[in-house]
């Protein structure tokens, strides 16, 4: 059995024939005191897997609603630290594994040991950097799995068959597939470039796939269902905070949309 909570996750899905819904939030906003309750909020509509994303002033691979979002928390004080300070309030509370979202530049000014030893003791269960380089991620990945995290990486439809190789080789937990060029965003329609990236990656690597970037409705997570391990909500859940952030029904409203996604699944199971 996988020694990680995301190991044993997708290994617990496998052997029950489901497939894994992954979601992203913005931690800090709308406040890092809020972020808890709406961690608990996606895990009782059906989330398997929290993106808590650390909130960057240059967030380059991110789209206008998760830009946005980013700088709301700024304003609200989430910082790298603030952000583990978060996840340990998830962890009391629940089992659900955590992946830490971010970007390069706060992580080598927190530094690397130091972040690994941080984000363990805080019950992070692995980290994913968007725009790190996996030709230089060599250090990165011992520091991180010198601390039992995993290390996902992300493999794009442009990616060259060594990238992908490489990205094989330094992930664990699952590999991240972008379902497009691009930055993060809903999109009415899934890209036609999923599915070659699905079957290149299959041939190189055993590790769960999952898929993201436009993703945002159950019949996304139904097509994406009958492909992959995992699908990633994000944009559509960041959205949807920033729409009713001061809206008491907010935790509900987050529940039902993940209830909606998860259903996906079992659309594809009736299709098939």
């Amino acid at each position: 059995m996988p020694s990680t909570r995301i190991g044993r996750l997708f290994e617990n899905l496998r052997q029950t024939g489901r497939k894994a819904l992954v979601a992203y939030l913005t931690a800090g906003d709308p406040s890092p005191e809020q972020t808890p309750a709406l961690v608990e909020a996606l895990e009782r509509g059906g989330a398997d897997l929290i993106e808590l994303g650390v909130p960057f002033s240059d967030p380059i691979a991110d789209g206008p609603v998760v830009q946005r979002a980013g700088y709301r928390a700024l304003a609200a004080g989430a910082t790298l630290r603030k952000v583990l300070e978060i996840a340990a309030a998830v962890r009391r509370r629940s089992e659900i594994p955590l992946l830490l979202f971010t970007y390069l530049n706060p992580v080598l000014r927190y530094g690397l040991d130091a972040l690994g030893r941080d984000a363990a003791a805080a019950g992070i269960d692995g980290c994913l950097l968007t725009d790190a380089s996996v030709e230089e991620a060599h250090a990165y990945v011992d520091a991180m799995h010198r601390h039992g995290l995993d290390t996902v990486f992300l493999a794009a439809p442009t990616s060259t068959e060594r990238r992908l190789r490489l990205v094989a080789q330094y992930s664990t937990g699952f590999v991240y597939l972008v379902s497009r060029t691009g930055v993060t965003g809903e999109r009415d329609s899934l890209s036609a470039a999923i599915g070659p990236l699905v079957e290149s990656m299959r041939r190189i690597t055993d590790l769960p796939l999952a898929v993201g970037f436009g993703v945002s409705r159950p019949e996304h997570v139904a097509e994406l269902g009958k492909r992959v391990e995992g699908v990633v909500v994000g944009s559509a859940i960041v959205s949807l905070i920033e729409r009713n952030a001061g809206n008491p029904s907010l935790e509900i409203q987050l529940e039902s949309f993940a209830r909606e996604l998860k259903h996906g699944f079992e659309l594809a199971k009736s299709a098939s």
